[in-house]
């Protein structure tokens, strides 16, 4: 059985020459994966989002599914993980800067001591706009493919998942609201104004939403 890891680093492995990536192929790509978006790679083509249940930290079970029209960052990180706890604020960030366009991040504890654990310590970091989410069984990383923490994925409107980023990122800078804005501009004005109605409009007030 694989264990579960915190990412500190990883290798670039790209030539200085090779400059920067791009999406898949297309009349309207996203823009080049950049600074801290470097280590985003594509799905192409993109595959849909496993629906593997997960809790919510009101004790819900809920799957990717239920939240298809939104763009969803999907998120995985846990309280012993260094590289999750100094990312977790950007993801805060995100949820404020984007949460109003339809996209939600979804912050998923891997903590095995489930909400108990992972509720108090957002809480003490002062994250509030996330919801609480909770895969103490990796049941959910496991079908991702998830081998470190933190890892991400990008999930579009129609719940495929259209890229990944391992490790740590500053997910709302400039690179980061690029690259998830482009997504949030993908499909028709009746399937957006549809997410957005549908959908709760802004984050949450505070973890118990969930």
């Amino acid at each position: 059985m694989n264990k579960i890891v915190c990412i500190v680093a990883l290798a670039v492995g790209l030539s200085a020459s090779s400059g920067p990536l791009t999406g898949p192929a297309g009349a309207d790509e996203p823009p080049p994966v950049t600074g801290w978006m470097e280590q985003f790679s594509f799905k192409d083509p993109p595959r849909p989002a496993p629906q593997t249940p997960f809790l919510a930290g009101n004790g819900a079970e809920v799957k990717l599914g239920d939240f298809e029209g939104r763009v969803l960052l999907v998120n995985f990180w846990a309280t012993w993980c260094a590289p999750c706890i100094r990312e977790l604020p950007s993801l805060d960030r995100l949820q404020f800067e984007l949460g109003g366009e339809g996209l939600l991040v979804l912050a998923i504890s891997q903590d095995r001591g489930g909400a108990d654990v992972a509720g108090p310590f957002l809480e003490k970091l002062g994250i509030h706009r996330l919801g609480l989410f909770l895969d103490s069984k990796m049941r959910l990383g496991r079908a991702l493919g998830v081998r470190g923490l933190p890892w991400s994925f990008l999930v579009d409107r129609e719940g495929r998942i259209v890229g990944e980023l391992p490790g740590y990122a500053e997910w709302d800078s400039d690179e980061g609201i690029a690259l998830i804005r482009h997504y949030l501009k993908q499909g028709s004005e009746d399937e957006i104004d549809k997410a957005d109605c549908s959908c709760r409009p802004g984050p949450p007030k505070k973890l118990s939403d969930y």
